[in-house]
């Protein structure tokens, strides 16, 4: 047993300090990156925040709503084969550019024959992929990152789920462009209740992104962003990419069943770890392991657009609060104030 000692923060728990700032106009924030990726050496131009790989936000018309916005879906892994291949052929004909999608899958035998085999039917349409499992610590998931990167030398992988900055080496130098990193702080995410495991998120971020870009390579912070100064906050702490789930769930490029209660619109919104998942997918919860997600009803709330101007209007604004013309000056200019603690000791909480 060992104890580490070191204070470890979230988002709650930190707020941006502003600085002087030349801008006149959040207009005037370029929230855009440009990468070059370390293994795939294929390039990026866009604004770095994908919707995350789950059935109620990885959607194809999730895809289409934000891919017009130069944002990427990763899509969900349980779509037909068939859908697949029909989506990643018509992709350019849609408007579509290939780093505004990832194809996702797990680490199955069944996974990644359903890969190769969508693989033979688009070729290169196919550029971005998402390796997604909850636990990346295993030594069978780095060797499925090394075996795909073997076979598919040019795809830009992200791979995941780490919190530490030992295994976000160790996952790059097996492969992956970019580390997913998260265990627990997503919202219909229940690991850290049902396990004890986990890391505050954005002591997560801080420290592999360090370690990632010691290596080249680039982080994608998974989990924890509930309001758009959460994403800040995430930017700021030195993610590369940020994913996002809840906060895109409930709209009409959604997944999930629109339910009226009590005079009121709700759509289903569940972690893929739940009981609600394993039931749709998997035939039920294994009798080794238990649910480590939990289902909710998110309120419906129309289309994605007026979320995307929130979220990516309180980016800019950020951006203007600490005098950073680009996204990629954010994390320079950012200073964060602890403010848990203080805000604890004045109510005379421990």
């Amino acid at each position: 047993m060992h104890i580490e000692e070191s204070v470890k923060l979230d988002f709650k728990d930190v707020l941006i300090r502003p600085k002087r700032s030349t801008l006149t106009s959040r207009s005037d924030v370029d929230i855009n990156r440009d990468f070059t990726f370390h293994h795939s050496k294929k390039v990026f131009h866009g604004i770095p925040i994908i919707a995350a790989n789950m059935d109620a936000t990885g959607t194809l018309e999730m895809a289409q709503a934000l891919g017009k916005h130069g944002l990427s879906t990763a899509l969900h892994k349980h779509y037909p084969q068939q859908q697949l291949v029909d989506f990643f052929q018509n992709l350019s004909s849609s408007g579509l550019a290939a780093s505004s999608v990832f194809y996702s899958m797990g680490i199955t035998h069944a996974d990644y024959d359903k890969f190769c085999s969508v693989m033979k039917h688009c070729g290169d349409r196919i550029e971005y992929l998402c390796i997604d499992v909850a636990n990346g610590y295993t030594e069978s998931f780095i060797n499925f990152v090394k075996k795909v990167r073997g076979h598919f030398p040019s795809l830009t992988i992200m791979a995941g789920n780490v919190v530490t900055g030992e295994m976000t080496e160790e996952l790059i130098l097996a492969g992956a462009d970019i580390v997913k990193v998260g265990i627990g702080p997503g919202s219909v995410c229940t690991t850290r209740k049902m396990t004890g495991v986990g890391y505050p998120q954005l002591s997560a971020i801080i420290e592999c992104a360090d370690a990632a870009h010691g290596l080249g390579g680039q982080i994608c912070a998974d989990g924890g962003c509930v309001v758009p100064g959460d994403i800040a906050k995430a930017f700021g702490g030195g993610a590369d990419f940020i994913m996002l789930g809840g906060m895109l769930a409930g709209h009409d490029e959604s997944g999930g069943d629109l339910v009226e209660l009590e005079g009121k619109r709700f759509k289903g919104f569940y972690g893929m770890s739940s009981r609600a998942a394993m039931d749709k997918y998997a035939g039920g919860v294994a009798r080794y392991r238990a649910a480590e997600g939990k289902e909710v009803l998110v309120e419906y709330r129309g289309p994605v657009e007026q979320t995307l101007q929130e979220i990516l209007g309180g980016v800019r604004s950020a951006c203007t609060y600490v005098g950073a013309h680009r996204l990629k000056e954010l994390t320079k200019r950012t200073t964060f104030i602890r403010v848990t603690q203080q805000l604890n000791e004045a109510f005379g909480k421990s």
